[in-house]
């Protein structure tokens, strides 16, 4: 595993999508997704054709104290070019932007978290940046299937 990202600045971006409350232990990542994927062709303003699956986590939040009960936020969302004409009981969101590490994870979704581990307990304590307190996310394409081997997507961690 290539734990070498590439380092990058965006801008704010819009996404509409479905957000639910979650932790680790109680995991209904792929009860939000079914309700997100029958529904995205009602999003009419796309910017283009990724998904975004993104957490949002407490700002008092201390990764050292992370824990598999520790409750966040997950969205299964598209970025959009305004926030006109939403799709019933979608909401919107403005992702902050600003300095991301970026790392490509090639493999299917259930092994995800050894990347993570890899991410967060190697890569990150022993590089010069440390965690903002901003989203997370990960990209995928349009034809991103959890259970392909060959699928991959972008990982998007904050940092300063």
């Amino acid at each position: 595993m290539n734990l070498i990202p590439r380092i990058e600045f965006i801008k704010e971006k819009k996404l509409v999508g479905f957000n639910r409350q979650m932790s680790i232990s109680n995991d209904t990542t792929f009860e939000l997704w079914q309700n997100f994927m029958k529904r995205r062709n009602e999003i009419k303003n796309r910017s283009n054709p990724h998904f975004y699956s993104m957490q949002v986590y407490d700002e008092a939040l201390d990764f050292k104290n992370f824990t598999p009960h520790t409750e966040f936020e997950k969205w299964a969302a598209a970025e959009v070019s305004d926030f006109d004409n939403i799709p019933a009981t979608m909401k919107s969101y403005t992702l902050k932007g600003g300095k991301y590490a970026v790392f490509l994870y090639k493999g299917i979704a259930s092994d995800f978290h050894k990347t993570a581990q890899q991410i967060y307990g190697v890569w990150l304590p022993n590089s010069e940046y440390e965690p903002d307190q901003r989203e997370h996310f990960e990209i995928l394409d349009e034809n991103y299937d959890p259970n392909d081997p060959n699928s991959e997507e972008e990982i998007w961690i904050p940092v300063k």
